[in-house]
């Protein structure tokens, strides 16, 4: 069972930063992306940032230059580092893992693994909240 859970949310005026942690239990796939996905309300959701077992990123424009995704294998943790941050920043924000990828699939183009429906595990979501 592969559970996915989100840490380090919360509220910081605008400029400030956050990092967020995603512990990742049962997930024991060699090949795979995992992702942060962010969702405002009455918006799709959409990919903020990702990361394959290659180490391969990618990011949405909206936070190239001030987020940062990173991995700790040993750890089995996913973070995002959030600097800047914007009061358009402000959403719920979920961690999402895939299943097993064969070589090929992190090898190519990443765009594809920035849509939600590419994901076939979700955190809870932890809430950020930018003030202006």
């Amino acid at each position: 069972q592969v559970q996915l859970v989100e840490s380090g949310g919360g509220s910081v005026q605008a400029g400030g930063s956050l990092r967020l942690s995603c512990a990742a239990s049962g997930y024991t796939y060699s090949g795979y992306y995992m992702g942060w996905f962010r969702q405002g309300p009455g918006k799709e959701r959409e990919g903020v940032a990702i990361i394959n077992s290659l180490g391969t990123t990618r990011y949405a424009d909206s936070v190239k230059g001030r987020f940062t995704i990173s991995q700790d294998n040993a750890k089995k943790t996913l973070y995002l580092q959030m600097n800047s941050l914007k009061p358009e920043d402000t959403s719920m924000y979920y961690c999402a893992a895939t299943a097993a990828l064969a070589w090929w699939s992190l090898v190519r183009e990443p765009s594809t693994y920035m849509r939600p429906q590419s994901f076939d595990y979700w955190g809870q979501g932890t809430q950020v909240t930018v003030s202006s």
